[in-house]
């Protein structure tokens, strides 16, 4: 696996891309913005002309936030499962943005709506990769009281991708919070061990947890530079890297 800008060789074969509903809400703070999924799509097909299979995992956090919801007094159950379909309404989003940037795009739910969605199966979604189609996970797991990180780390443990890249609105991982404190440092490599012990806020607890156990590097990157997407793809040294190496 290695390759540098150079060569214009991919440095993954397959990856997920982690995306937070907060992240298609571009500027607007909330809800989808059209120019962020134009931007998206774009870079997307930057990624696939590599050869690179990409798979999608979406939050749903510009439209409803379960943990919110059930901090307010909601049955945390019943707000997760709002919450997942949130993330679906993401999904077809992005599917009609990728698909007007002229890729071939298959949601797959974690729960079943087939008017709108496949159903989601391992099998076929890696078939889907192999022929080159854009795959997006919606819906999360399926189950209440998991995360849509925990549903990129499982995805991406289940279809064999090199890779989880979680796309942020800072250049990588901190010590501590940039915008809170002044003395927070920038750390390019760190560990799992550490990431779970430092309480960085790369991933929850059991996304981090699943990576360590499965040797997937986390790739904590910018999505709101252009082009940053396509950087990390041919190797370059963009964002932090979690890894059982660290650095």
């Amino acid at each position: 696996m290695a390759a540098g800008a150079g060569t214009a060789r991919p440095a993954y074969r397959r990856i997920v891309l982690k995306i937070s509903g907060e992240a298609l809400a571009g500027s607007q703070g909330y809800g989808i913005d059209p120019l962020m999924l134009e931007r998206v799509a774009g870079e997307l097909r930057e990624v696939t002309a590599l050869g690179v299979q990409v798979a999608i995992v979406i939050g749903g956090g510009n439209i409803f936030r379960g943990v919110a919801a059930s901090a307010d007094g909601m049955d945390r159950a019943t707000a997760d499962y709002m919450g997942m379909l949130a993330t679906v309404i993401n999904a077809l989003a992005l599917q009609d943005a990728l698909e007007k940037a002229g890729l071939q795009t298959r949601v797959l739910s974690a729960i079943e709506m087939r008017a709108v969605a496949e159903p989601y199966i391992r099998r076929r979604a890696i078939r889907h990769l192999e022929k080159g189609r854009v795959v997006i996970f919606a819906a999360g797991t399926g189950n209440p009281f998991f995360t849509t990180d925990t549903a990129g780390a499982l995805r991406a443990v289940e279809i064999g991708a090199d890779a989880i890249m979680k796309a942020t609105k800072v250049d990588g991982i901190y010590s501590a919070d940039p915008k809170k404190d002044a003395t927070a440092h920038y750390l390019p490599r760190v560990t799992y061990i550490d990431a779970l012990n430092q309480r960085l806020q790369v991933m929850d607890t059991t996304a981090i947890s699943l990576c360590m156990e499965n040797a997937l590097p986390i790739v904590v990157f910018d999505l709101t530079r252009p082009g940053n997407i396509r950087r990390i793809v041919l190797g370059e040294p963009v964002g932090s890297i979690v890894s059982s190496g660290g650095g």
